[in-house]
């Protein structure tokens, strides 16, 4: 690190913190404008602030360590959740939109009724607020004192000091801006974040060591550059180790986890700050265009630079141990990059590190002001009072996630955690939507049932993830429809008022409204499978193009391009349901 890299990382905070100062009265006149910036974001703002969100200083490391570990198919334990995310773009962004409420978790009491809705959304506002999203900035943390330890040199004694300072100023200039200069920040940290990520890829991968896409190829094994998993883990002579599933691993990542498990970001039906940008944006149009641009960004733009230094780095130190694979990427940072260059790479990873916090800060304080501490202590502040209450449990929100790192081993362990004990949750989400049965306590069951299951899949049964998630599915599965016919349904006069308000369609509500409602679920189907293969035809286009098969990597993205287009015109004429503003 040279005076360079210093000034490029000053003028970055400067640049971040100015935004803040800048946008502070006006996210401060009330908690709408600091929770959801006046529901007013174009698309492009509130889409790129989903991808900047995502894009954390955990997940290149997190994808070194599946790569360097299990090849570049080692990523299907996120890239299978694409069929969840293009499930929210066409059956759930224009509903998060209408329902014109101020967090997810305020749904609850527009969907439920009586004591069991007011109990879970005061549990969910601090179990997601504090516990999960703690949980979430801990393993974001965790990526950041590994930049800290091998770029700066800091010292296990020293890293929750510097861990706690980076908090304190993503905290201050969260509280300060709200999400209005939360989500202008998000597009300029994206650019940076991206744009740094893309020159180290091509910076290493023109290594003499590396010696391009060519010497790459000759240097790992074949198996390392698959797409798709094999059937069986097996080690290869580079002492890695190439990602094969069984039959039944890849099935439970293909066909269960992405609609069964809750996973920040992928929430099935939408959710957490996912639904909170598209609650913030201008319409249902641009709702609905901010989760289909965040959609093919996290999945087929973004991860291409993190494979590509990932590999090389599987070449350059060939001797990491399992533990200290992801550190690869920051090693070919500090031991390749000349001045200037790594500081604007720290400069990226501080990026994507301010985003995700910031957004987690925000996201989190939503919950505890407004299904917690507004519902159900303090009904009658004016909003000046909430505002500053927000400001001061962000702050609050800052400690306790620098206490979260100690309790975090890995990122990828933690991912997997989170999706197995999120296990079952998924259906309750989705189809609390689309049939009107659904009650407070059919969530407060799939919710509670996985942290049996997990406990007895992993430890009773001896079963691993993912394979674990056949067992703790079913088991919550059974608990929560259970539930759902041993207690009362809603009241009908709220199913009524949710079902005039929302217009959601199809037969599940024929029983409250005559089967009415603005959704045509068959065109939306349809929507949705050619949306799961206008993404993957990107993200493997992309990949293919890298690594030279330019025929297939083109037929592929013309392939992307036609269905995108084809997509957009069904969009526009309405053939999946009424959609206001196109």
């Amino acid at each position: 690190m040279q005076a360079i890299d210093y000034t490029i990382i000053g003028i970055y905070f400067a640049f971040s913190f100015v935004i803040a100062i800048l946008i502070f009265r006006k996210s401060g006149r009330n908690t709408e404008n600091f929770f959801l910036s006046g529901r007013s974001l174009p698309w492009w703002i509130s889409g790129t602030a989903m991808v900047a969100t995502t894009f954390a200083a955990d997940t290149p490391l997190a994808v070194t360590e599946l790569v360097a570990a299990s090849g570049i198919a080692g990523n299907w334990l996120w890239w299978n959740m694409v069929a969840g995310n293009v499930l929210t773009v066409f059956f759930f962004a224009r509903l998060w939109r209408r329902a014109d409420i101020l967090t997810d978790v305020e749904f609850i009491e527009l969907r439920y009724s009586g004591r069991p809705a007011a109990l879970l959304r005061g549990f969910k506002a601090v179990y997601l607020g504090v516990f999960m999203n703690t949980i979430i900035m801990g393993w974001v943390n965790v990526a950041l004192a590994e930049i800290f330890r091998i770029i700066f040199g800091v010292g296990d004694d020293q890293i929750l000091i510097w861990i706690f300072g980076s908090m304190i100023f993503v905290g201050v200039y969260s509280a300060i801006s709200g999400l209005w200069g939360i989500s202008l920040t998000d597009v300029f940290q994206f650019i940076i974040a991206m744009a740094g990520c893309i020159i180290l890829a091509v910076y290493v991968l023109d290594l003499p060591q590396i010696g391009g896409v060519d010497g790459l190829k000759k240097a790992l094994p074949a198996d390392v550059f698959l797409f798709v998993p094999r059937v069986s883990m097996t080690a290869t002579a580079a002492g890695t180790a190439v990602l094969s599933l069984s039959f039944s691993a890849f099935m439970a990542h293909l066909f269960i986890q992405w609609w069964s498990s809750w996973y920040p970001g992928s929430e099935p039906g939408g959710g957490g700050y996912i639904a909170q940008r598209m609650m913030s944006s201008k319409d249902e149009r641009h709702s609905i265009l901010a989760t289909l641009w965040f959609t093919i960004a996290h999945y087929a733009l973004r991860p291409w630079p993190w494979i590509i230094v990932a590999l090389c780095s599987m070449v350059l130190y060939p001797g990491l141990s399992q533990a200290d694979k992801k550190s690869g990427f920051i090693l070919a940072m500090k031991d390749h990059l000349p001045p200037g260059l790594i500081g604007l790479l720290v400069a990226a990873f501080l990026a994507a590190y301010m985003s995700t916090i910031s957004t987690h800060l925000n996201w989190g304080t939503s919950y505890i002001i407004n299904d917690l501490y507004k519902r159900f202590i303090a009904r009658d502040r004016d909003e000046r009072h909430y505002v500053l209450v927000s400001r001061l449990v962000t702050i609050v929100l800052v400690f306790l996630s620098t206490l979260s790192v100690l309790a975090i081993k890995t990122i990828s362990g933690a991912w997997s955690f989170i999706i197995e004990c999120g296990a079952g949750l998924g259906l309750v989400l989705i189809l609390r939507w689309y049939w009107w049965r659904i009650n407070a306590w059919s969530e407060i069951a799939a919710m509670t049932a996985p942290f049996i299951a997990y406990p007895l899949a992993r430890y009773v049964f001896k079963i691993r993830f993912p394979e674990s998630l056949f067992f703790i599915v079913l088991f919550t599965t059974i608990c929560w429809i259970a539930a759902t016919f041993a207690t009362k349904p809603v009241d009908e006069t709220v199913l009524r008022k949710f079902h005039e308000r929302v217009r959601p369609g199809g037969a599940g509500w024929k029983r409250i409204a005559g089967g009415t409602g603005t959704e045509n679920i068959r065109g939306l189907f349809i929507d949705w499978l050619l949306g799961i293969v206008m993404v993957y035809s990107f993200l493997f286009s992309i990949g293919k193009i890298i690594f030279g098969e330019y025929f297939y990597g083109a037929g592929l993205a013309v392939l992307g391009l036609g269905l995108l287009f084809f997509i957009s015109r069904r969009l526009r004429s309405g053939a999946g349901g009424r959609n206001e503003g196109f």
